[in-house]
């Protein structure tokens, strides 16, 4: 117990202890910490010294030179790796587009059409080759039936001829009364209708303008049915044009008129005018 206290003096706070010394204690006792550390960490990183030893030659007493220093190892810097090829870039093959189905039906439809336009003009080049064919062909025939017929209507006149030949040969051969007597006797009707037909089938255009009436003559020779085989001109009426047109009106006249009584003269001498022609 305080004697103040017990003395019944008034108490008093005793003044406080000086820090300064604890600090400087602390302070001195991090100081050495520090030491100790730095010391640790400098023991730790020091290489060890190397040892030289001479060697003495107690003979020649002489130092043995140095060992020549040591070249440091060369530290060869690692190759930097090249870095790798780029790849080759392989493009993907493009798949094949799908056809239009309505385009290849159009293309097949053209493709029928057309195949069915060359046939059927092939078709029609043979049907048309066989048609000239047959043209031709009949053609040909019918120059052989009227080259036949003309053969044939030869040897008609021959005939007739030689037998005119015969009957006028005999007729020589008689006397004159005979050959008077079996004389034809011109029959004017039948001269006039044989001209007649033969004026209405001959066109002439030419110029009539001209003087006079210049007539041609012709002898035509016939078959019992009137059938002309022969046209010769006598005489000319000078005019070629009209001598042409007279004998396509008389050929265009077979056959002639007969007579009355069916039968008709073997030949016949016309005469025809240019201003009795229509």
């Amino acid at each position: 117990m305080n004697p103040a206290a017990a003395g019944g003096a008034p108490y008093t706070v005793p003044p406080e202890p000086s820090r300064t010394p604890s600090i400087m204690l602390a302070l001195a006792m991090h100081a050495l910490l520090l030491v100790f550390l730095y010391i640790g960490v400098r023991w730790q990183n020091t290489e060890p010294n190397a040892v030289e030893a001479e060697v003495w030659d107690m003979k020649t007493q002489e130092a043995a030179p140095p060992p020549p220093p040591q070249p440091e190892p060369v530290v060869k810097p690692e190759p930097i790796p090249e870095p790798p090829p780029p790849k080759p870039v392989v493009e993907e093959p493009v798949a094949p587009k799908a056809p239009d189905i309505a385009l290849e039906k159009i293309k097949e439809q053209k493709k029928k059409l057309l195949e069915k336009k060359l046939a059927d003009e092939k078709l029609a080049q043979e049907k048309l080759r066989e048609e000239l064919k047959e043209e031709k062909l009949k053609e040909l025939a019918d120059k052989k039936a009227k080259a036949a017929q003309a053969l044939a209507d030869q040897k008609k006149l021959d005939k007739l001829r030689e037998a005119e030949t015969k009957r006028m040969m005999a007729n020589l051969g008689g006397t004159g009364t005979a050959a008077q007597s079996s004389a034809p006797r011109i029959d004017t009707g039948y001269a006039a209708a044989v001209s007649g037909k033969i004026k209405r089938s001959t066109s002439y255009v030419g110029d009539t303008d001209v003087p006079g009436n210049p007539a041609v003559q012709f002898k035509i020779d016939q078959l019992p049915t009137g059938e002309i085989i022969s046209v010769r001109k006598v005489k000319s009426s000078g005019i070629p044009a009209f001598d042409a047109a007279v004998e396509r009106g008389i050929n265009n006249s077979s056959p002639l008129p007969k007579k009355k009584d069916g039968t008709v003269d073997r030949t016949v001498d016309v005469t025809i005018k240019m201003k009795d022609v229509e």
